[in-house]
Parts: C-alpha cells; structure tokens; sequence
C-alpha cells in the first residue's frame, strides 16, 4: 500500500497536466458552442490507454523498488548489479553511488592494512619487551627479600598490562585465535590464582577455592586473561580478608544454569558506579581514587566473555565486596 501511494504521488504531476489539458479543450469547446462529446470521447480514450500505461509503469516499478530493497539488505561491497536507469538523472546517482563503494572500497583496504601493520608491531613488541621482563624475574628470584618480591609483583603487573594491550588490540580483529572447546574450569583456574600467590602472600589475603569439577565450551586463554582481570582487581581494591572462586548452580533458570564466582571483602563499588564499571575508559569513584586505573580492564573482560559467548555481571556494596559472575551457558559438565 505504501508503495501505491508513494507511485502516485510520484506521477501526479503528469496525472494533473493530463487533467488540465482536458479541462482547456473541454472550456475551449464550450467557448465556440462546439459539442462537448468531441473532447470528452477522446479523453475517455486517453484516461483508459493511461491507466493501461500506468498499470504496466507501475508493475515494473516495483520489480525495480524490490530490486533496490534486496541490495539494500546486502552489505555495500556487494551493492553493484543495480536495476538499468530509466532516466539521464537515475544514471548519475548510480555513477555516484559506484564512485562511492569504489572509494570505500579502497580506504578499507588501507585501513586494514594500517591496522594488521600495527597489529604486527604491538605483537612483535609485546615478544620483545617480554624478554627483558623475563630475565629481571630470573635474576630477582635469586633474591629473597622483600623489596625483590614486591619488583616481581610490579614486574607481573607490567607483563599483565602489555598482554592487556595486545588483547585489546586482536578484539576487533579479524584474524583471532580462539579455540572454543571443553575444558576443565580447574586447569584455568589454577594457573590464575598461581599467578597472583606472592600478592596474597603479601597482603596476608585467604583463598578459599576448592576443585570446581565442572567443564566448559570457551576457549583457555583468553578465558584466564578474563580471570586474572577480575582477581587483579580484587586484590587491589581487597585490604583483609578473603577472596572466594566457587560455583553457583541456578537450577530454576532455563539459561546459564552454572556460574563462575569470584568475591572479595574489599571496598566494593558504589551502587551509581555498578551499571557502568564495564563500560570502556569508565574508572568510577575507586578508579578515581586510585588515579590508576585506566577503565579498560573489565571493558576487555565483557567484550570477551561476549565474544565466547559468556556474560558476565558485578554486584557489590560499599565496605562489603563485590561479586563477579560469569555465566558460561548450558555448556557445562559437572565432573
């Protein structure tokens, strides 16, 4: 319907000439007293051919209208076999349009070329300044004192934040290397919390983790990059007491029954703060407070978990903690 309406409103400038070049002969012959019928019979003819015309017009007008909503729905590299123009005007919009696609064409290409250059340094960088971060790790753990083990602490930190930047670099990539299959939560787990052991040591923090005997459908890496964000920021914004790795089981809920959970007895984050701590640069009022945060941590962490297809979600209180769950889907198996 639509369509019909937007067809006659289109031709009612030659529907109304029609109309009044009839109405001249028709006042014309009225003027000289000649018979009306000698102009009504013949408008009556024309108004039938017309309408004959305007059927067939229509009808492939509208092949060409459905023509233009299948490339409309196909992405731009694609929009090239156009409907043949019908006027001088149509065939220049159409040399735009392909002028258009060409150029757009042509500055992705560049673009993707800028961007796997730099993909290609940051990835050469990262192995290069892994190097040297190796060797002082070798040689302060020669050291037993406490100002080696807290230079081991920064030096882990450094490595966490240029593995950050590579990761954040490869999200948005077209070449990514994931590899989704099962895996033991608990050979995922391990190696994360192994990571952070001289920090819980130091700020004389208790693990309470127990085997979790579930598997999962994600993928090993970038599953514990998503980990060692989350208990990097527990055991920064956490003074005393715990932090708990355990499973929750939500029998009642057709969707991601089984959830990873990761809680502290920090700080917490205040409640205007929660809606927004995954949003990307958001530091809130602790990043603000610390004057080191960056606000791209957990923004890493949901575009990953996305990107897997896990969720992950924050609840917390001021002076009571923060829970972090990430909800794996139906994809579990309990061992």
């Amino acid at each position: 319907m639509n369509f019909i309406i937007g067809y006659f409103r289109q031709r009612r400038k030659g529907i109304f000439v029609f109309c009044l070049f009839c109405l001249v002969f028709l006042c014309a012959f009225l003027l000289y007293h000649l018979p009306a019928g000698a102009v009504l019979y013949p408008a009556f003819v024309c108004t039938m051919l017309g309408l004959l015309f305007l059927i067939w017009d229509m009808r492939r007008a509208r092949q060409r209208h459905q023509r233009l909503e299948e490339l409309s729905r196909l992405p731009s590299a694609l929009q090239n076999d156009f409907p043949d123009p019908v006027s001088a005007e149509e065939r220049d919009y159409q040399q735009i349009i392909k002028r258009l696609c060409g150029e757009q064409k042509e500055l992705e290409t560049q673009m993707n070329l800028r961007y796997s250059d730099m993909i290609d340094y940051y990835t050469v960088w990262v192995h290069q300044i892994k190097t040297p971060i190796a060797s002082m790790r070798l040689n302060l753990q020669n050291q037993d004192s406490e100002f080696a083990r807290r230079i081991l602490e920064d030096l882990m930190r450094i490595e966490q934040y240029v593995d950050m930047v590579l990761g954040y670099l490869r999200l948005d990539s077209d070449f990514t290397d994931y590899v989704i299959q099962e895996y033991d939560l608990d050979e995922i787990v391990k190696p994360a919390v192994k990571k952070f052991a001289g920090q819980f040591i130091r700020k004389k923090l208790q693990l309470d983790y127990r085997p979790l005997h579930t598997k999962a459908v994600t993928d090993e890496k970038w599953l514990q990059f998503v980990l060692e964000q989350v208990i990097s920021n527990a055991l920064k914004y956490t003074e005393s007491g715990r932090i708990t790795i355990e499973m929750e089981y939500e029998p009642d809920t057709e969707e991601n029954s089984t959830v990873l959970c990761i809680r502290d007895t920090g700080i917490g984050i205040a409640p205007e703060d929660i809606p927004r701590i995954f949003e990307k640069g958001y530091t809130g009022y602790n990043g603000r407070s610390d004057k080191k945060a960056s606000g791209i941590g957990l923004y890493l962490c949901r575009r990953i978990c996305s990107n897997l297809g896990h969720t992950i979600t924050a609840n917390s209180s001021l002076e009571n903690g923060t829970v972090i769950r990430i909800r794996f889907g139906k994809h579990l198996t309990k061992l």
